[in-house]
């Protein structure tokens, strides 16, 4: 019924450990909402296309030819432990299971919400499962810690000087801004950690609303 809470299970597919997230949505939020829903809930940034899977129909961006989104989610008639899918960017293809794990679930203040999830969402546009498991793979690799050598080799430098007032871009190589800018690009598949307050301070201030329209191709 359209005045039913929903407690809904993410999960992404084709990642270990398992990135998910449980959020609970009015029944009556259209599948547009959703979509910002989800995008606020995993870490996405709206900015690709989107589909949703329900009944073998697809719901979604009108440049996948796909059926207007914004048919709510009672309309569906879903029931406990029923799963449907949402896939974001057709490019890197992040597809995400949903499962119905509960309808009218224990009361909460204001919808939609987060109630638990973890693990850190990947990077935009780093070429999906795949490409996410060779980019973390090679942070934590061989070419990895020779570059944590190079800058520890270079901060050694810079303390042997023992010359406060000169610039530490004097001891600046090619070698070492190289290094750097290595460093700075893994720094998004070895860090970050889920946090539900932060979805949650999202949720209030409407920003899955303002990702509802926002995606660009």
């Amino acid at each position: 019924m359209a005045g039913d809470i929903i407690q809904l299970k993410v999960r992404l597919l084709g990642i270990s450990p398992m990135i998910w997230r449980r959020v609970l949505v009015p029944a009556s939020m259209p599948l547009r909402e959703l979509h910002g829903v989800l995008q606020v809930a995993m870490g996405w940034e709206g900015i690709h296309l989107f589909v949703f899977d329900i009944h073998a129909v697809r719901y979604g961006s009108f440049e996948l030819f796909a059926a207007n989104p914004d048919a709510p989610l009672h309309q569906f008639g879903l029931r406990e432990n029923e799963r449907f899918s949402y896939i974001y960017d057709m490019g890197d293809h992040w597809e995400h299971e949903i499962r119905i794990e509960a309808i009218n679930p224990p009361p909460k203040k204001s919808y939609p919400v987060c109630i638990g999830g973890s693990g850190a969402c990947p990077p935009e546009d780093c070429g999906g499962p795949h490409g996410y498991h060779e980019r973390r793979d090679e942070a934590d690799g061989y070419d990895a810690w020779r570059d944590m050598g190079v800058m520890a080799d270079f901060l050694e430098d810079v303390v042997a000087a023992d010359a406060p007032d000169r610039p530490v871009s004097d001891f600046l190589s090619p070698d070492v801004e190289a290094a750097m800018e290595r460093i700075a690009a893994r720094k998004p598949f070895v860090e970050g950690k889920f946090a539900r307050g932060a979805v949650n301070k999202r949720f209030r201030a409407g920003d899955h609303r303002d990702l509802m329209y926002q995606q660009m191709w």
